[in-house]
């Protein structure tokens, strides 16, 4: 396009106050990190379609340059996380408690991927899920349901430099979970910022002790 149609088509833009709207949709950061394209198609992805875990970008950006193929990665909730995961370290086991919605993943995920159905009872079998690996884990993943146990036996599945990966810890009732990990020697740092599809800040927050997998 010409320069002089460009200065054309910006005014009309800016006459009728859509000028900022257009220059958020074709350029800079919702466009580059995709969220554009999944606010329209209603699932968290990247510009080029790719899957991205439903935390804010802030939190991802921190996680994606820290991850490595060698990680072990448990999840509190599947999903599109599960496939993230997957990509970047060497396994991923990942419990929900929807069995519906695991079979909607299944279908997607890669063989270093043991998805785990477990039905939801507070402070059962669902949150207890993790202690069954003591030790084995890098990064366990705090985003289903009963989030407060599920901290509390996390303790057992992380490797002794492992990290807590927990999201909305914006949310109160979930205080007497980060009591438990700061009782057990873990510090905290918060990321806050949009997420895919939504619009809406969130805060995510990494979990980690001295000599963590992390490097914090």
């Amino acid at each position: 396009m010409p320069a002089w149609l460009r200065r054309i088509a910006r005014r009309g833009l800016e006459t009728v106050g859509l000028y900022a709207a257009y220059t958020l949709m074709t350029r800079g950061p919702l466009r580059e990190d995709g969220w554009i394209r999944s606010l329209a198609e209603g699932v968290p992805v990247d510009a080029e379609g790719r899957p991205l875990p439903w935390i804010n970008y802030p939190a991802i950006d921190f996680l994606a340059r820290r991850a490595k193929p060698d990680m072990s990665v448990f999840e509190y909730g599947c999903g599109h996380s599960t496939l993230w995961w997957a990509a970047r370290v060497r396994e991923v086991i990942a419990c929900d408690h929807d069995r519906e919605w695991i079979e909607r993943i299944r279908p997607r995920a890669p063989r270093n991927v043991t998805l785990r159905h477990v039905a939801l009872e507070r402070g059962g079998d669902y949150c207890q899920v993790v202690a069954g690996y003591p030790g084995r884990f890098d990064i366990v993943v705090i985003d289903g349901r009963d989030r407060v146990n599920c901290a509390r036996h996390a303790l057992t599945g992380l490797k002794r430099g492992g990290v807590i990966v927990w999201d909305n810890t914006d949310r109160k009732e979930y205080r007497p979970g980060f009591e438990t990990l700061a009782a057990a020697g873990f510090r905290r740092v918060e990321f806050t910022g949009m997420a895919p599809s939504l619009n809406e800040k969130l805060e995510t927050s990494v979990f980690y002790r001295d000599g963590n997998v992390f490097g914090l």
